[in-house]
């Protein structure tokens, strides 16, 4: 006599065995395996590699710059409905320090994030507000992340209202291995031109 359990697991078995016939072998094991979760990447860890556009469109690969030094990787707020007052405070400093950056040989990559709407236009905002000469030194470079495709990758969405990105700064060498890392769940505690300077002297 067939017991309520046994009678389940035959149905189960069933309807697993119809459903293998009905869908495509690369589907059933995507329903199988779970999809691993991203995770903010580490010191020793490749930098994930990327490629995302300047305000006026021109192309900017990590790799191409980690080719000519060491990277400081910087992801902002970006726009959250406004400028964020730290993210104008970050720049206008690491901007100041641009001379110091160059001497280190290192090239600052400034990542934007936000709603695609408007964002390069909000960029560009972002700098001249930071900046009064309205333009970037030569070894500094703004990059523009629409629907958070670069903030997603590394793991940094701050998926909340009013929110963007967790800020976060990475320095990465020739190799595109990560040798510091620091991210803020709050909008302040950015890391300072000062040590990251400390941070770039020390990794020579």
């Amino acid at each position: 006599m067939m017991t309520a359990s046994t009678a389940f697991r035959s149905v189960l078995r069933t309807a697993v065995t119809g459903l293998a016939t009905l869908l495509p072998v690369g589907l059933l094991v995507t329903l199988a395996v779970p999809v691993a979760r991203a995770a903010i990447p580490a010191v020793g860890q490749k930098a994930p590699d990327f490629t995302l556009s300047t305000p006026e469109g021109e192309a900017v690969h990590l790799a191409d710059l980690t080719a000519k030094g060491d990277v400081v990787l910087i992801l902002l707020r970006g726009y959250p409905g406004y400028q964020c007052p730290y993210c104008q405070k970050q720049i206008h400093e690491f901007i100041t320090e641009a001379g110091q950056f160059a001497k280190a040989g290192a090239q600052i990559l400034l990542v934007y994030p936000g709603p695609p709407a408007d964002l390069d236009q909000r960029a560009r905002e972002a700098i001249t507000k930071a900046n009064a000469d309205q333009k970037l030194p030569a070894n500094f470079h703004l990059v523009i992340d629409p629907d958070y495709v670069f903030t997603k990758l590394y793991d940094l969405r701050w998926d909340a209202l009013n929110e963007t990105a967790y800020p976060s700064t990475f320095l990465v060498n020739r190799k595109g291995s990560i040798y510091f890392v620091k991210t803020s769940h709050s909008h302040g505690d950015r890391t300072t031109a000062v040590d990251t300077l400390t941070e770039l002297t020390k990794a020579r």
